[in-house]
């Protein structure tokens, strides 16, 4: 039985530039902290290695620091052994970066840096598919069908990049083939590049990345806790939790008369774990203005206890008329106001993104009429 955590994609040193500056810091540090939280996934399920399938770091340039630091909290966790593959990010054009790695290496740590095979220990054949490039532009792991192992070695696979598709007319987008495990005799194909964890086939499966990092993957990182009972055998594959932030999307279909700001409080999740929750909502649908402007005021009233809340209300459209143009005012410069918007939102002939800017406006201007009246 052979035990091992495939990872992938830290991304380590990734800036976060559109997260507000108060929350960056907690998101970067978090990328760093995964180490341990991977060594410690790895220590409970038993596995004595970490297949880390490229992306350890978000740039070709981290900084000494950064790189420094990363090996110092592998190093830190040894006897484990830790297997690093260049991905797109950090590729073999990064050269400062691998021979900075190198003359700092921990015995615990080894870089995977040539498409060749290598035994990891006894029994065991690791065949890495480094990236040569940001955008290689062809398949990385050809080479494995024609890999040479130790008879009744398990043979592991190490690869970064996307899993061939093909469209209609037949062209092939990506890079990757699906099946590469089967043509290789791989008893596992260890992925990287995809952030959400993905299974292709039985031996070939993306771990996802350990920290998340957008809201497109939902949920906190995980990885892959792999068994391999022997070459042959299919493996036996367990996720496993790695993360300290939860990305979640909360969509929110309503309806015109709906109380928005109610339907969201019921929504939201509640206690102390909202300050590690990353939450987009999505609001869909129609809402009278008034009820736009409340579930705003409820959005900004909650948000500071989560790590971060946004409202996304691109497709929230406002249903307005002429009695609710009155509750900002019956007549004089507010009004007219109201109106102009009001026909602006309506307006076919405007670009989409006018109309919404309008919506918002309108919006706006009955949150401060509220206000005022207050």
């Amino acid at each position: 039985m052979f035990r091992f955590l495939h990872s992938s994609d830290l991304h380590i040193g990734k800036r976060f530039g559109t997260m507000p500056e108060e929350l960056r810091g907690r998101l970067r540090d978090a990328r760093h902290t995964v180490i341990d939280r991977l060594a410690a996934r790895a220590r409970e399920g038993g596995a004595g290695t970490i297949l880390l399938a490229g992306d350890c770091f978000d740039t070709e340039t981290p900084s000494p620091a950064m790189l420094r630091q990363a090996l110092a909290a592998m190093a830190g966790h040894a006897p484990l052994r830790w297997v690093v593959l260049p991905g797109n990010h950090d590729s073999l054009l990064a050269d400062e970066l691998w021979a900075a790695a190198r003359a700092a290496l921990p015995a615990n740590v080894v870089l995977a840096m040539e498409p060749e095979p290598f035994a990891l220990e006894a029994g065991v054949a690791i065949l890495p598919a480094p990236c040569t490039t940001r955008r290689p532009g062809r398949d990385l792991t050809d080479w494995m069908d024609r890999a040479a192992t130790p008879e009744g070695a398990l043979r592991i696979g190490l690869a970064h990049g996307a899993i061939q598709s093909f469209s209609e007319d037949g062209v092939g987008l990506e890079v990757i083939a699906p099946d590469r495990a089967t043509r290789s005799g791989l008893d596992y194909l260890a992925l990287g590049d995809w952030h959400g964890q993905m299974q292709i086939n039985a031996r070939s499966w993306y771990s996802g990345a350990p920290e998340q990092d957008r809201f497109k993957h939902e949920g906190p990182g995980r990885a892959l806790l792999v068994s391999l009972a022997g070459p042959g055998a299919v493996p036996e594959v367990t996720s496993v939790e790695t993360g300290s932030f939860d990305w979640r999307m909360l969509p929110l279909k309503l309806l015109s008369g709906d109380d928005a700001a109610a339907l969201l409080g019921e929504r939201l999740p509640s206690g102390s774990i909202r300050r590690q929750i990353l939450l987009k909502v999505e609001a869909a649908g129609r809402l009278r203005p008034q009820a736009r402007a409340a579930l705003d005021a409820a959005v900004a009233a909650v948000a500071p206890e989560f790590a971060h809340l946004a409202l996304d209300a691109d497709a929230l459209a406002t249903d307005c008329d002429s009695e609710d143009l009155d509750a900002i005012d019956r007549a004089g410069a507010l009004r007219q106001a109201a109106d102009r918007l009001f026909a602006e939102s309506l307006d076919e002939s405007r670009p989409g993104s006018e109309r919404q800017a309008a919506r918002d406006a309108l919006v706006r201007l009955f949150s401060y009429c509220e206000a005022m009246t207050s």
